[in-house]
């Protein structure tokens, strides 16, 4: 059908073409596409660069019917016979391209979709936003959508389209400021970025898709289409029992780990394993030494390496140095395969401040606060989410739950905590804005936290919520009925911080910090915690763990052994950081490997089998379990003997049918005959001695002993036992 260029583009303002060539309209489906002009069909694309379009109607017989320049700038228009689907024929000056027309879609996102994203509680973010891998109307292709209410135009650019903004802009939805636009015959690994021009016609930096579900390996920073197919899991029964985990009776003990830095291939560049590689190496590793859990510090997308995944971007994404998602899935199918559970650090804090991701968005402080004094960390030089804002607290709740549904992590390890809960956090006196009622409390952040965990724990029944909080805000634990905040654990840093102090002491002055070793026990029932040796303890100039041990090697081995003997008697989950269950020497170096050549020596060999024994005894053992959350599970033995730096902890279950005496000599010097008052006659019978000689010590200790009927520490019955320079030994409760 001929038309005359001027009826092809009819109606149409020549400043609306003008600004559409020039990438500055923000309705493109309004001039391209499909429309009725004087009841025809008038088709309309914009392909700068093209030498010539030719259209195919479906029902035509693959007849192809030539386009019209109707704009110098690669402006095409024809009319159509009938009407229905079509295709173009495109011929590039090097290639011939066959598409869809991305401008005869129709709506995209239902009405109900856009409502539940304005309101914050479109918990399936990572399904319909970013790019989803699909098809429409028959045609495969890939949906994108962006939320960027304050733009002028935005624009889906990639490999697919010469990065060239002004070809694929895309549809405002403005009653929820949602962009989107359906792109034909790509799909998953295609790399793309939006380009936004901002209200005031300002073109920003090409910025990466915030719910991106995968992305560009650092330093590159394009987002990546994302398979839409489900990963093949084998772990049905592991998700089914996942409930009874979350309860915390049983045993919890983490191997956190920086998976850049676990085992480097000096072979191979020193690169880093990736997820196949680890779920050959690493789980293995874990299993054998019998943790119950793997922390993975932040595997999100992050640009900066040395933030070790604190300083994300990529909320919905992992990072592309380790592999695919699929991958990643494996590894944790992998894991769940060999009953090790998998807890993610995940950071809603603060992100960073490149230019090509959330920072002003769509031109504005869209995840920000505009003000910097909520909006800027100082200490990090990040911006702080905007947790007043719906979209933004829906957004990182979407990105909570897209862990735990799709990739089934069994917990997230809420990091920064107390940054989030005080407005005046780590800021002068005039430097920060009170809340509403003149106080230091950010109230936004007391709402999202207790959102996060009801949503957390009605959705993701097998999954449980840990907070890095280093205050003594009230509640962290408590149930969100009960006006708490709904964590399930949070790091015990008080007992980390006191207890590496007393460590740090001379033997022979530990006397004088006796009450730093007992005052864990003061407040230990207020919280359900976890005692962390985290990655914090062992860099930025701290030394290892071994290094803040006084005395030579021996002492400083036997120390630690004594130490980490304490703590998995002390009520509290356990963890521990990479590289400690070897006492590594030197403090941990994330371009570095673990110093594994260390293995080769028996004392760091015997340390290693130390911790799987430890871990084993806390398995096999229901009466070093039930106190880490219950008071009547433990009692101070000896808590008062500062003269000789002697602590001795009753370990039982509830109803007194298991029970452990661990008894800690924090002194060089051995101790034979010493009297400990017991809760019951019977045989004492030794389990577990930090100063075998299996794991490095002098091997000094006893097989049992057995109660005599002499009051001791407020006790009718007590034994007689040695105790070992520098250890702690494990008594358990036999009878008679």
């Amino acid at each position: 059908m001929n038309m005359e260029r001027s009826e092809l583009i009819a109606g149409l303002d020549r400043d609306a073409v003008n600004a559409l060539v020039d990438g500055r309209h923000g309705d493109p489906f309004s001039i391209l596409g499909p429309h009725v002009v004087n009841g025809i069909t008038v088709v309309r694309v914009f392909l700068p660069g093209a030498e010539g379009v030719e259209i195919l109607q479906a029902d035509a017989s693959a007849v192809r019917t030539k386009m019209h320049p109707v704009h110098e700038a690669g402006l095409f228009a024809t009319a159509l016979e009938t009407g229905g689907r079509y295709s173009f024929r495109i011929q590039w000056p090097d290639a011939v391209q066959e598409t869809e027309d991305p401008y005869s879609f129709g709506l995209l996102l239902g009405e109900l979709d856009l409502h539940l994203i304005s309101q914050g509680t479109h918990y399936d973010l990572g399904r319909t936003m970013g790019a989803r891998a699909m098809e429409v109307d028959g045609v495969e292709g890939v949906r994108f959508a962006v939320w960027a209410p304050t733009a002028r135009r935005v624009s889906v650019v990639g490999d697919f389209n010469a990065w060239d903004g002004r070809r694929h802009p895309m549809r405002l939805r403005p009653q929820a400021g949602i962009w989107e636009i359906f792109l034909p015959r790509i799909g998953p690994g295609d790399r793309y970025k939006f380009e936004i021009v901002d209200q005031n016609g300002n073109l920003l930096p090409q910025k990466a898709d915030p719910v991106a579900r995968a992305s560009e390996a650092a330093p590159a920073t394009a987002s990546i289409v994302a398979s839409s197919r489900p990963f093949q899991w084998t772990d049905g029964e592991w998700m089914r029992q996942g409930a009874a985990k979350r309860s915390g009776e049983g045993p919890i003990s983490v191997y956190e780990v920086h998976l850049g830095s676990w085992l480097r291939v000096a072979e191979e560049g020193n690169r880093s394993l990736d997820w196949v590689e680890l779920s050959q190496r690493l789980v293995p590793y874990v299993a054998k030494l019998g943790f119950t859990h793997i922390e993975l510090m932040p595997i999100m997308e992050h640009p900066f390496g040395g933030s070790w995944g604190y300083q994300p971007l990529g909320l919905f994404a992992p990072t592309g140095r380790y592999g695919t998602p699929e991958d990643l899935a494996y590894f944790i199918d992998r894991c769940h395969a060999c009953g090790i559970g998998v807890i993610l650090d995940w950071v809603p804090a603060h992100f960073p401040t490149d230019p090509w991701g959330l920072a002003r968005f769509d031109g504005t402080a869209l995840y920000e606060h505009e003000d910097p004094r909520e909006g800027f960390h100082k200490d990090w030089n990040t911006l702080i989410y905007n947790l007043g804002r719906n979209e933004v607290k829906g957004f990182l709740i979407a990105s909570a739950l897209e862990w735990l549904e799709h990739f089934h992590i069994d917990a997230l390890r809420v990091d920064a905590v107390a940054s989030m809960l005080y407005r005046d956090y780590s800021r002068n006196a005039d430097e920060w804005i009170p809340n509403k009622y003149g106080g230091r409390e950010n109230l936004e952040s007391v709402e999202f936290f207790k959102h996060l965990n009801s949503i957390i724990h009605q959705r993701c029944p097998h999954a449980f919520t840990v907070a890095e909080e280093s205050t003594a805000w009230p509640g962290v634990t408590k149930p969100v009925e009960e006006g708490g905040l709904g964590f399930d654990f949070k790091w015990n840093m008080g007992w980390m911080h006191d207890t590496l102090h007393y460590m740090q002491e001379e033997p022979v002055y530990r006397k004088y910090h006796h009450g730093t070793m007992t005052f864990g026990m003061v407040y230990a029932y207020s919280e359900r915690f976890m005692l962390p040796l985290s990655h914090d303890e062992v860099v930025h100039g701290k030394g290892s763990l071994l290094g803040k041990m006084p005395g030579d090697h021996w002492q400083k081995m036997a120390n630690l052994r004594a130490y980490f003997g304490f703590m998995w008697a002390h009520p509290g989950k356990k963890l521990i950081f990479m590289g400690c269950e070897i006492a590594q020497e030197t403090e941990w170096n994330h371009d570095a490997s673990i110093v594994w050549d260390l293995l080769d020596r028996p004392d760091h060999a015997g340390m290693q089998r130390l911790i799987g024994d430890l871990n084993r005894l806390y398995a096999e053992e229901p009466a070093l379990q039930h106190g880490d959350l219950h008071p009547d599970g433990f009692e101070w033995v000896i808590g008062d003997d500062a003269e000789n730096s002697v602590f001795g902890m009753l370990r039982k279950t509830g109803d007194g049918s298991a029970m452990v005496v661990a008894i800690s000599n924090m002194t060089p010097v051995p101790r034979q005959g010493y009297r400990v008052g017991v809760p019951r006659e019977g045989r004492w019978q030794e389990v577990l001695n930090t100063d075998a000689v299996v794991y490095g010590g002098s091997n000094l200790g006893n097989v049992e002993a057995r109660s005599e009927p002499q009051p001791s520490h407020g006790r009718d019955h007590s034994i007689l036992v040695t105790l070992p320079p520098l250890a702690t030994i494990y008594l358990k409760w036999q009878p008679a």
